[in-house]
């Protein structure tokens, strides 16, 4: 049997396997653990073993459950109430200056925690019901929170990049740097959208009124900027440390955890249940990426013993006579595809052992193309029929939004992420100029 046979056998065997919805890791292990069984015997066992002391011996893996910790407990602790807050009252005067100010909040929200689940919870909990309160059409604030959570897995710290991280084989510190520009300039292009849209439709986005407006002081608008401060100053303390040079990755991901938590003292929302609750849901979602790193190591490893990425690199390159900017747009055009039906991490574990390898052997830069899959995510995140997002919002969001709505909701904003995935294409230096110069010192 020939290898191109075993590794279509492989990859048909796992998509029958993922229809009976089992869980993602589960499937891709066993496959994975399985072929490498029948193909080379007793010695082939080994490969699933060697992955998971692969991940254990990750020493930047530590990284995952101390920033969700941080973010869980920023949340825990309504820290995040009060960033809202602070943005209601000082955009709110503005045509669309909430929806603007929701956005915000997500870019500070992302910033201190890698997933985008963290956001659509705040987004869907505290600012839709004050949209909607204020007459913001429904449609447009739903794709704004929905669009705006997306910013978790690309800006730092995230944990997408993470899981990319570990299977590419890349540093995690030069990945979270790359997303920081890109990541800014699609919460600058969702403002914009925003702005220019209430600009030519003002009753999408009214403004406060006069006697809401003049509701609090300026003394009291300065004191409520003291909710945007915490998140920042804890972001600037360890990205700065990192940086610097004083603390290492992981060490600066401590330095957040233990922030979060003076943070949540410093504010009175610390107590034994939040803390109980954040370390369960960290305890969960850690769980879950150590098993699908493991399981996506294992599959990679049976590929790479076939020679599957030789063997389509020589394909598109060699028979087709495609160039590797034409192959990029097809594995680009690919995870597209497949986002209207899975979701990030099924995406990476599924295609990961094929066009990671493959991006290298073209020539490209693997840190760049790690932006570029982020963004494919996020898109995966927002895209009908399976988009992850689509079904958190129907799940949180109240009756008057309808799925149609939220179905409409997320076109701009997708088409949007389209023009940012052309841009930083077409300009790589978006994402590498930053790590190359922080790296190069």
């Amino acid at each position: 049997m020939s290898y191109g046979l075993i590794a279509t056998l492989l990859f048909s065997s796992m998509m029958l396997l993922l229809l009976t919805g089992q869980r993602i890791f589960a499937v891709i292990g066993f496959v994975g653990a399985a072929a490498a069984a029948l193909l080379w015997g007793t010695g082939g066992i080994e490969i699933p073993f060697t992955a998971i002391i692969k991940v254990m011996k990750w020493y930047p893996l530590l990284t995952l459950p101390l920033f969700v910790f941080m973010g869980y407990m920023l949340a825990e602790s309504k820290i995040a109430d009060d960033l809202y807050k602070m943005f209601h009252v000082w955009m709110g005067g503005l045509h669309g200056g909430l929806a603007v100010g929701t956005i915000f909040m997500m870019v500070i929200i992302s910033a201190i925690n890698g997933l985008s689940v963290a956001g659509m919870a705040v987004g869907c909990t505290i600012a839709l019901p004050a949209l909607l309160s204020r007459g913001y059409d429904k449609v447009m604030v739903t794709g704004v929170i929905q669009a705006g959570s997306t910013l978790g897995i690309l800006i730092p710290p995230s944990v997408v990049l993470v899981l990319y991280g570990m299977i590419a084989r890349q540093p995690v510190g030069n990945l979270w740097m790359a997303g920081v520009f890109p990541g800014l300039l699609m919460a600058s292009l969702f403002i914009l959208y925003v702005v220019v849209r209430c600009w030519l439709q003002p009753n999408l986005g009214p403004p406060l009124t006069k006697a809401e407006r003049d509701e609090y002081t300026f003394a009291q608008k300065l004191a409520l900027a003291r909710a945007g401060v915490v998140p920042l100053v804890i972001f600037i303390t360890m990205t700065g440390l990192f940086l610097t040079g004083v603390t290492s990755l992981v060490e600066s991901s401590a330095v957040g955890a233990v922030s979060s938590i003076l943070a949540a003292w410093w504010r009175g929302g610390l107590n034994w249940k939040i803390m109980h609750d954040t370390v369960k849901k960290t305890l969960g979602i850690s769980c879950m990426f150590f098993w699908i790193i493991t399981a996506a190591l294992c599959f990679g490893a049976v590929f790479d013993g076939l020679g599957a990425v030789k063997s389509i690199e020589g394909l598109f390159l060699g028979e087709l006579g495609l160039e590797p900017w034409q192959v990029l747009v097809l594995m680009q055009l690919t995870f597209l595809g497949l986002g209207m039906f899975l979701d990030d991490t099924a995406m990476l574990v599924i295609v990961a052992p094929l066009f990671i390898p493959l991006a290298g052997a073209l020539g490209f830069d693997l840190v760049w193309y790690g932006v570029l899959y982020t963004i494919t995510c996020q898109i995966a995140y927002l895209t009908p029929p399976f988009g992850y997002n689509l079904f958190l919002m129907r799940a949180m969001a109240p009756p008057e939004v309808t799925l149609p709505d939220i179905y409409r909701s997320v076109l701009p904003f997708v088409g949007i992420m389209l023009l940012t995935l052309l841009i930083i294409g077409m300009f790589p230096g978006i994402a590498t100029w930053l790590p190359n110069y922080v790296y190069s010192k």
